[in-house]
């Protein structure tokens, strides 16, 4: 089988993604090619591990697998300890690797625990999700919640090599499948305008799974995101851009009490972000009319649903305890035209305000 590869090249590590149906297969030699390996443990979570642990099982020797309850509410510090319980009593040593069999709940936490265990264990990212494929995988970034906010506690801790292996992916829901489209639209907008109009072009392949636009689209995101994190590995600057859309959608989420998936609510962070852009005059309107219609043709959200429980104030709230924030200000990413995005633009209460109003409720 013949699989697509790259490379993600930062200051701290250079390693490489693997994208395929059936790429899982090369896990053997990709860890043989870094040299002594000692015992192997899996950490899934209760959706993923009854499907796909035992497939890892059967292409390498895993010592133990740590399965956690699925969703949000374990990507906690809680959930840390429980694994860092597990460890101690493995005996989890330095020269141990972890694989992050999951979505981005999992690769997250899984990161994190891997970066402060014994100040720092090698670990592989195994998305099973479109979001973690095209996004959460690949770049380092690992935490967990917090009761102030989202990701508020973690560390850059880069993987040894992202395997992705698209044939986890035909066990995700609809709904779960098209809220990873979320951040292919986003780093679409950010990026790379013809990549945006690829996905207008092949929305319909795209919905239907077809393998030949998956992988295309896969490979893409994982180019943009390697190309951003390998000239700002740790968000000095450039990488900022990346949270385009998750100024406010992490604090709809918040706010939703994650009941609402993490792409429905980056969908509606860029529509809203998208707003403050046209008020600030930075983006047309035409513009973010056409992220608005995309969104909508991948099945994204672009309003917070009616009944979710979410207020303006409460996101204004949340937003100025974003981990973005500097000196009491809210600062987000805003796209200026499709395919190019300023890194940290900073929102007034009122601007922000009204771009929270702009997706609550219903039409």
């Amino acid at each position: 089988m013949e699989f697509s590869t790259l490379a993600v090249a930062v200051a701290s590590s250079t390693y490489p993604i693997t994208i395929g149906r059936g790429a899982r297969h090369t896990l053997r030699e990709r860890l043989a090619s870094f040299g002594a390996v000692g015992r192997i443990s899996v950490i899934s979570d209760s959706n993923v591990a009854p499907l796909w642990a035992d497939a890892i099982r059967d292409v390498v020797e895993v010592g133990f697998v740590e399965v956690i309850p699925a969703g949000e509410e374990s990507k906690t510090l809680r959930t840390a300890e429980r694994l860092y319980d597990a460890f101690g009593r493995e005996g989890l040593g330095r020269g141990d690797l972890i694989l992050a069999l999951g979505g981005g709940v999992v690769g997250d936490l899984a990161g994190f625990v891997a970066a402060t265990w014994h100040r720092g264990l090698r670990f592989v990212q195994l998305p099973t999700t479109l979001e973690a494929a095209v996004d959460a995988s690949v770049g380092g970034k690992t935490g967990v919640n917090h009761a102030a906010g989202k990701n508020l506690i973690g560390a850059f801790h880069q993987p040894a090599a992202v395997v992705i292996d698209t044939e986890f992916l035909d066990t995700l829901s609809e709904r779960d499948f098209r809220a990873g489209l979320a951040e292919s639209v986003k780093h679409a907008a950010i990026r790379d305008a013809e990549f945006f109009e690829w996905h207008e072009q092949h929305a319909a392949a795209i919905l239907a799974r077809d393998p030949d636009a998956l992988e295309s689209l896969i490979r893409r995101n994982c180019e943009i995101k390697a190309d951003v994190v390998a000239q700002d590995e740790r968000e000095a600057g450039l990488r900022a851009i990346l949270n385009y859309g998750h100024t406010v959608g992490h604090a709809i989420e918040h706010a939703a009490g994650y009941a609402l998936r993490h792409g429905e609510c980056v969908a509606i962070g860029m529509v809203a972000e998208n707003h403050a852009a046209t008020g600030l005059g930075l983006m047309s309107v035409a513009e973010a009319a056409r992220v608005s219609a995309l969104l909508g043709a991948m099945g994204l959200p672009t309003r917070v649903p009616p009944g979710a429980g979410v207020e303006a104030d409460t996101v204004v709230r949340l937003c100025r305890g974003d981990k973005k924030s500097r000196g009491g200000q809210v600062r987000a990413a805003l796209v200026d035209r499709i395919g190019r995005a300023q890194e940290a633009v900073v929102l007034s209460e009122d601007v922000l305000r009204a771009a929270a109003l702009a997706v609550i409720g219903g039409e």
